[in-house]
């Protein structure tokens, strides 16, 4: 599981890169497969679940080459002849789930395990399956398997219930082989539904108006290998913009994409945090007494979801009384306890969270119950006063690659150990 020991006090300054983004990454390298080519996606962050969907697709019969060093993943789908994920795999991520998607496009069948991942609430895939059906295909939930199957899939209209990114990609991957023209209302429109659709036409899909609320995909009989480079990670970039403010820094957060980073910078700066753009960096300069914020997730371009936790960690030190609204995943607020037992000041009322500042942190051994949630309690040990131990490491491994290496190369004193 591994720990990851925080000491406290020590400023952030100096510029740190950001890797490709996780959440795009994951349905990307799914993806690939409906190309049934060779597809090579680069600026892959390097984190355990690009990993684990590495592996996936060499064991079900892809032929794939992972290249760390280099952030770059050749996938061969040639003579992949089924899309199959177990559970000993499916259960270990979330994205697992996209394998439905890619596997109906291209086999017009996939058999995967229920999917796993953190658990921040309920996170149901009906959306989804009611998908998959409008395209002409059968549903079966089996001993803990979801299987999709259909003759032929054909385009239609599709309207989400509820704007649903996870959904809007998988509906992405199988209409954009279906016959004819699917109309997907209501969808989400993040960062990351963008890179998956441009992956998707640079491998002969034809979508267009993804990154608005309705999504146009035209058919194609078939789709050819490509080579693709990852947007930056907006979540990653959110969390060093957060913690160079936890620890009144001057950090330059390089390879982003600002405009995504808006509904952060706009909180960080009612804050009292200047922020500075130039051209592909932001700059975060922290001199000034927190001062309190309100925090209400929303789908984007509202303030992330994925951002919220790190966000309340941030508040802890805020002058005043702040208010956070997660209006997305009720199960998001685990980190509460934890901060409590570093002399936060808060409490949790369902979906609100009302969170005091205080004058000082203290140091404690506190548990990451999720990814995000680990994110929170790195940007409070360097906070607090002496050194903190947090425990189950893996969770921030899946979303954030060498952190100890980069919060070092800012000034930051961490270390791992087993």
């Amino acid at each position: 599981m591994g720990k990851l020991l925080v000491e406290g006090g020590h400023r952030l300054t100096g510029k740190v890169n950001i890797g490709g983004f996780k959440n795009a990454a994951v349905a990307i390298i799914p993806a690939a497969i409906l190309a049934g080519d060779v597809c090579i996606v680069d600026n892959l962050p390097t984190i355990e679940d690009v990993n684990i969907l590495g592996q996936i697709l060499n064991d079900i019969g892809a032929n794939v080459a992972y290249d760390k060093e280099n952030k770059e993943m050749k996938i061969d789908s040639t003579k992949l002849e089924e899309c199959y994920a177990p559970y000993e795999i499916a259960k270990k991520l979330r994205a697992s789930y996209y394998l439905l998607g890619a596997g109906l496009g291209r086999f017009k069948k996939a058999k995967v395990a229920f999917p796993g991942g953190c658990e921040i609430g309920s996170r149901p895939i009906d959306q989804h399956i009611k998908g998959f059906e409008a395209l002409g295909a059968k549903v079966n939930i089996n001993h803990g398997f979801i299987e999709v199957e259909a003759e032929e899939l054909v385009g239609t209209e599709i309207y989400l219930d509820v704007v649903s990114v996870g959904a809007t990609i998988n509906i992405m991957l199988a209409a954009c082989r279906a016959k004819g023209k699917t109309i997907l209302e209501n969808s989400a429109k993040e960062p990351h539904v963008v890179d998956v659709a441009n992956f998707l036409n640079s491998m002969g899909a034809d979508i267009r108006g993804a990154g608005t609320d309705i999504i146009k995909i035209n058919g194609v009989d078939e789709m050819k290998g490509s080579t693709y480079s990852v947007i930056p990670d907006q979540i990653e970039a959110g969390t060093y913009m957060i913690m160079a403010a936890a620890t009144g820094g001057d950090v330059i957060v390089d390879n982003v994409i600002p405009k995504h980073l808006e509904p952060v910078t706009a909180k960080l700066k009612e804050m009292g945090i200047q922020v500075y753009e130039y051209g592909e960096s932001l700059r975060i300069v922290a001199e000034n007494k927190l001062k309190k914020a309100n925090i209400k997730t929303l789908v984007y371009p509202g303030f992330p979801t994925d951002l919220q936790q790190p966000m309340s960690a941030l508040l802890t030190k805020a002058t005043g009384t702040s208010i956070v609204t997660e209006t997305i995943y009720e199960g998001r607020f685990k980190h509460i306890d934890e901060l409590k037992r570093m002399g936060a000041k808060a409490k949790v009322e369902g979906r609100l969270a009302v969170i005091q500042g205080v004058e000082k942190l203290s140091s404690a051994k506190v548990m990451a119950t999720d990814l995000r949630a680990g994110a929170a309690l790195v940007i409070a040990g360097l906070m607090a006063e002496g050194t903190t131990e947090i425990s189950n490491l893996h969770y921030i491994d899946r979303g954030y690659e060498c952190i100890e290496d980069k919060l070092l190369s800012l000034g930051a004193k961490v270390k791992r150990s087993v």
